[in-house]
């Protein structure tokens, strides 16, 4: 799962941190695999073109593609930069939320009045979480998929109430 608690929130343990962030189907070395192997694969039929000048057209949007491809999965991969990382310490939980342009927001609060809600339909996507506690309601998790929310809920509800 695209999150991590640093001990068992079943756990008896009262201070737990946990970070989330959103799937990578594509790591960074595969990413790389998968643009040299697309271009060793498309440019496998050019060999039967060497020597003409059709080569030299063909090449140029053979170029012109690899450059897209590449500019297009990694725009894709910086905007799933996020990070969201809740603190459970003390008597307080705090929520940072790192977008992929390196804005953070913070959120306070004091854990006895901390609570997790679960909109099921409503929200912005299904089993939507959020954290109320004081006078706000932040969202956790909206990057993750349905199932994950459904589980991050009940693990967030079991540390919440230590």
């Amino acid at each position: 799962m695209p999150y991590e608690w640093s001990a068992d929130p079943h756990s008896t343990k009262t201070d737990l941190d946990l970070s989330l962030w959103p799937y990578r189907s594509l790591l960074r070395k595969d990413f790389v695999l998968f643009v040299g192997g697309t271009a060793a694969i498309v440019a496998l039929p050019l060999i039967t073109l060497l020597g003409t000048v059709i080569l030299w057209v063909i090449l140029t949007c053979f170029a012109i593609m690899l450059w897209g491809l590449w500019t297009a999965l990694n725009i894709s991969y910086k905007r799933g930069e996020a990070l969201e990382k809740l603190v459970l310490k003390g008597e307080t939980v705090s929520l940072t939320h790192t977008d992929p342009k390196g804005k953070t927001q913070t959120w306070t609060a004091n854990r006895y009045w901390a609570t997790a809600h679960l909109h099921r339909k409503g929200g912005p996507v299904e089993n939507y979480i959020t954290l109320r506690g004081g006078d706000r309601e932040v969202q956790i998790g909206a990057f993750l998929d349905a199932g994950e929310r459904l589980t991050l809920f009940d693990e967030l509800q079991m540390a919440l109430r230590r």
